[in-house]
């Protein structure tokens, strides 16, 4: 139970850092490949350029959301000079976490009778 509150205790993940955490919850991607992740799953709507991506990976590494893998596709189809980053428990927890303070929100505004905006396709 301690550790519960200890997640739900991190403020709130920034948009990139979730949709960051989020591109990882399915397997070990290296930095190109999570940023056209990010950019595909948005429809464009978060960009990461490199120096974001990397300065955002750096704190979710010291922050023990994401790990640097040991698992990699056959050398055939590697680079040898990528890394790749996988989630860890505790980013599985904090993107969880994270989700929860959105349903919330989201009911919150149902709840007000709040409705989307419509987008143009």
């Amino acid at each position: 139970m301690a550790r519960r509150r200890r997640i739900e205790s991190f403020p709130p993940l920034s948009p990139p850092v979730f949709q960051v955490l989020v591109a990882l919850s399915g397997e070990a991607l290296h930095g190109w490949a999570i940023m056209k992740e990010v950019s595909a799953s948005t429809r464009g709507e978060i960009e990461l350029s490199p120096g974001t991506l990397y300065g955002l990976i750096k704190r979710l590494l010291c922050g023990d959301f994401i790990a640097e893998s040991d698992r990699r596709p056959p050398s055939r189809l590697d680079d040898a000079r990528r890394r790749y980053y996988e989630l860890t428990d505790t980013g599985r927890l904090v993107v969880q976490a994270e989700m929860q303070r959105m349903e919330k929100a989201l009911a919150l505004a149902v709840s007000k009778r709040i409705r989307p905006a419509h987008r143009k396709a």
